[in-house]
């Protein structure tokens, strides 16, 4: 690919200026005329679509039903959950006024309305209220539900994809009759996403129990996938809330249960955002720009026809393996593959896929049509091969699945070199003055103790991971208690 690479700064030399390069050079999204808000462009939309395809699959088939509730919410809908409101307040929108009219040449706001209007910045109190008229029996539960929108939150520091005011994502909802139901339902969703997460997006989380302080305002229990971006960083890539009784007694959401009592329903709400294309980009990408997994990438092989001599032998050649690729169903899903005719010159197109992060580049050139041959180049990996055109069609889902366990296993191996055991809280002081990565510590939930390392190092514990939560050791900061393991890091 050159030795001189197409983003600058480099990774080494500027993270976060290189993340904004390398949405820029992909063409993913732009900052909109709004502070806070992004036009996602074609190519990046078209990874979203991708990943709320998959995402949709998997949520169907766990016996979720799409809905679709407003954008705008009561003030008095909020104030109804008490701990709900006072997390959200300061991230609110709010609409006062409806009408415009012109005076003296100023649109102004006309009339006030008899109560505020919040921009919905998530929707439980709202689809909270729905329940609660459409629950009035046991048999109408286990109510699962889902809805594809957008949100606000109004955003301080405002960064395309990982922290925008105006987003789009999901948000599952579901209703149950008992406390285990419900509690099961939460860590059945969060399954859902580490599955999308590892097995389409290549990047290694960790699922775990949020400490009280990163709770989400109004639950019991918050989950949460925790990923390592190259930097060091964590990313909450998404999360899952054990809600109990505190919102369906705020809603008034009851059921008569089939002894004849009337109860509160036990809640669930669960989601994920475009954040994610964010964690896509700092787990994969390099120095030249984007790297996509091919189960997310909108185009999977482009071919790039080489348009001298005789060059319409060349595209009736390039169009012929199109036809044969797009027969093939790499993860039971038909290739995705495209012709680029343009007339560019083959350099300039090749790098506008390079920076793209499309898997698999084929060229044709006349003495490749003579040779009935192709030459290949992978997103992943440095240089080019050449193979039979018949080679190549037998082994082109194989180079797929290749390139994406090459990520997988790339991703792993960063998180592995960057999580380290720690001992003490000079440990974690140290570790963290070094640089980033994942400190693990046993940890017996002192929140004066958070509160020292996130306002003196900025870390904050991530997760206790679910996998280890049977295992149990002396507390790093207090050797006499017992604790469990936890991840702390700088975050996103």
């Amino acid at each position: 690919m050159g030795e001189r690479p197409a983003i600058s700064p480099t990774r080494a030399e500027n993270y976060a200026e290189w993340y904004q390069r390398v949405i820029r050079a992909a063409d993913l999204a732009e900052n909109a005329p709004v502070r806070g808000c992004m036009t996602i462009k074609p190519w990046g939309y078209a990874i979203w679509e991708l990943i709320q395809s998959a995402l949709d699959r998997m949520i169907k088939r766990t016996g979720h039903r799409n809905a679709y509730f407003p954008l705008l919410i009561p003030k008095s809908f909020l104030e109804r959950e008490a701990a709900h409101v006072a997390g959200f307040a300061k991230e609110c929108a709010v609409v006062t006024h409806t009408r415009l009219e012109q005076r003296d040449g100023v649109l102004r706001a006309a009339a006030p309305l008899e109560e505020p209007l919040v921009i919905r910045p998530t929707s439980e109190v709202l689809i909270g209220e729905a329940f609660s008229r459409w629950v009035r029996s046991h048999r109408d539960l286990p109510l699962l539900i889902n809805q594809w929108a957008n949100v606000l939150r109004w955003e301080l520091r405002p960064r395309l994809f990982l922290r925008t005011a105006e987003f789009l994502w999901q948000e599952g909802h579901t209703a149950h009759a008992t406390r285990e139901e419900a509690e099961a339902e939460a860590l059945r969703m969060l399954e859902v996403y580490r599955v999308l997460a590892e097995d389409f997006l290549a990047m290694p989380v960790v699922c775990g129990r949020k400490s009280a302080h990163e709770r989400f305002p109004g639950a019991v229990e918050t989950y949460s996938i925790e990923a390592l971006m190259q930097d060091g960083k964590a990313l909450q890539a998404g999360t899952s809330h054990f809600l109990g009784q505190n919102f369906s007694r705020a809603c008034s959401i009851r059921f008569t249960a089939a002894d004849g009592r009337e109860n509160f329903a036990w809640t669930t709400s669960w989601g994920v955002s475009t954040r994610l294309i964010g964690g896509l980009i700092m787990v994969h990408s390099d120095d030249n720009g984007l790297v996509l997994p091919p189960r997310v990438a909108p185009l999977q092989v482009v071919i790039l026809p080489i348009l001298r001599g005789d060059g319409e032998k060349v595209l009736a050649a390039a169009e012929r393996l199109r036809e044969r690729l797009e027969g093939l169903r790499p993860w039971g899903q038909e290739l995705r593959v495209e012709v680029d005719g343009r007339d560019l010159r083959g350099g300039e197109k090749n790098w506008e896929y390079v920076k793209k992060g499309v898997p698999i580049r084929v060229e044709i050139g006349p003495r490749d049509v003579e040779a009935d041959q192709v030459t290949y180049a992978r997103r992943d990996r440095e240089g080019k091969w050449s193979l039979p055109v018949e080679d190549f069609l037998k082994n082109a889902v194989a180079l797929l699945e290749e390139v994406q366990e090459e990520l997988w296993q790339r991703a792993l191996q960063l998180r592995r070199r960057a999580t380290a055991p720690i001992g003490s809280p000079d440990e974690l002081r140290a570790f963290f003055s070094a640089g980033n990565g994942f400190a693990r510590t046993y940890f017996c939930e002192d929140e004066a103790v958070e509160k020292e390392f996130r306002e003196t190092l900025g870390v904050t514990t991530r997760c206790f991971p679910l996998a280890e939560e049977a295992e149990e050791g002396p507390c790093f900061a207090h050797p006499d208690r017992p604790g469990r393991p936890a991840l702390w890091a700088r975050a996103y």
